[in-house]
């Protein structure tokens, strides 16, 4: 594999290690393009309080790769949520659409709906099927957290040795307006009722260090911007400082990561939050992976936890591209008075 695509393999699937599937359809004249994605399916409850046949994360994906000339690749990329047990209501919503080039020396740059140098540090613990780190994915449009909306992104690594090297990422969105309504049952016997939210995001930026070491890896992220709710007239800064660390590849022997955050208004309604997430994974040479995993949010200006929750995890290969799947989720707890459910599921998940 040359370097320029091996940085764009490490860029666009690494991070999202269930996602590394993709058929290729064309070969030629330096031009490539390939179809990718994935179904799943479970039984259990899966964020319900009743057991149903339910679905995690399916998606399609076209990607495409092309070289000009002067060590640049050029790439490009679609990808589409589906939903298929609906009865076809809202099938697919757009997950990614971008365009990046990649020079070996000068590193990647990419503008559209992409996954953020924030998630880059902080999705290091987002690696099972099942259940994994929620706090990444709250807003994460608006604020770049993961799959980041309308975003522009440069990486670039620099090897010192065969088993070190350091990394870092810039990422900066321009100014948007989100719009949520909201539906309430009012009166008696009762009539809807909608009620329209406002929010404008200002121009933000992120900022992402870090490092591997023989297998052990640290990192850094900053992001930051300011946020209006249009209907109070506030604005505050919505900012996060994450650390993490890892340890291993997922799926093969010892996997370890860490992951710690502290925010300012990036979650609505709290000022001040610490987020957790831990996760230790054991994959063994004949298919199975074993995994446990922790994560909490807390209020910081309270001393509140507003969601604890820790899971038990298997996921068994049963061939090159079929994964099947059993998990249960434990909720440990909060201090603001939320029913307590514990979740769990059995499924499958097929790479295309």
């Amino acid at each position: 594999m040359k370097t320029t695509k091996l940085a764009i393999a490490v860029a666009t699937t690494l991070l999202a290690s269930h996602s590394a599937f993709a058929a290729q359809v064309y070969s030629g004249d330096k031009t490539t393009l390939s179809i990718g994605g994935y179904v799943d399916v479970g039984i259990g409850e899966y964020f319900e309080t009743e057991t149903k046949v339910h679905q995690v994360s399916p998606r399609v994906n076209i990607a495409g790769e092309k070289e000009i000339g002067n060590g640049i690749t050029i790439d490009a990329k679609g990808e589409w949520a589906v939903n298929y047990l609906d009865g076809g209501e809202e099938t697919f919503k757009t997950r990614l659409g971008y365009i990046g080039a990649t020079h070996a020396q000068a590193g990647r740059l990419v503008v559209g709906t992409q996954w953020s140098p924030y998630y880059d540090v902080a999705g290091v613990a987002d690696q099972p099927i099942a259940f994994a780190n929620d706090f990444v994915y709250s807003n994460h449009g608006n604020l770049g957290s993961a799959r980041a909306d309308k975003m522009v992104s440069y990486r670039n690594s620099f090897a010192f040795s065969s088993d070190m090297s350091a990394s870092f990422g810039l990422g900066w969105q321009g100014k948007q307006t989100d719009v949520q309504d909201t539906e309430v049952l009012v009166g008696n016997p009762g009539t809807i009722q909608v009620t329209r939210a406002t929010t404008e995001y200002d121009t933000r930026g992120q900022i992402a260090l870090s490092g591997e070491f023989a297998g052990f890896g640290v990192g850094y992220v900053y992001s930051g911007g300011d946020i209006t709710d249009v209907d109070t007239n506030t604005t505050v800064d919505a900012n996060s400082h994450v650390f993490s660390a890892k340890y291993g590849q997922y799926g093969k022997g010892i996997y370890a990561a860490l992951v710690w955050g502290k925010n300012e208004n990036f979650y609505k309604g709290l000022e001040e939050t610490l987020q957790y997430e831990a996760v230790a994974a054991f994959g063994l040479d004949n298919g199975w992976n074993f995994i446990v995993n922790y994560e909490a949010v807390d209020d910081d200006k309270t001393d509140k936890t507003q969601f604890s929750e820790s899971a038990v995890q298997v996921e068994y290969t049963v061939a090159p591209g079929f994964v099947t799947f059993a998990a249960y989720q434990f909720d440990l707890g909060n201090d603001i008075n939320v029913t307590e459910n514990d979740y769990w599921t059995l499924g499958a998940r097929y790479f295309f």
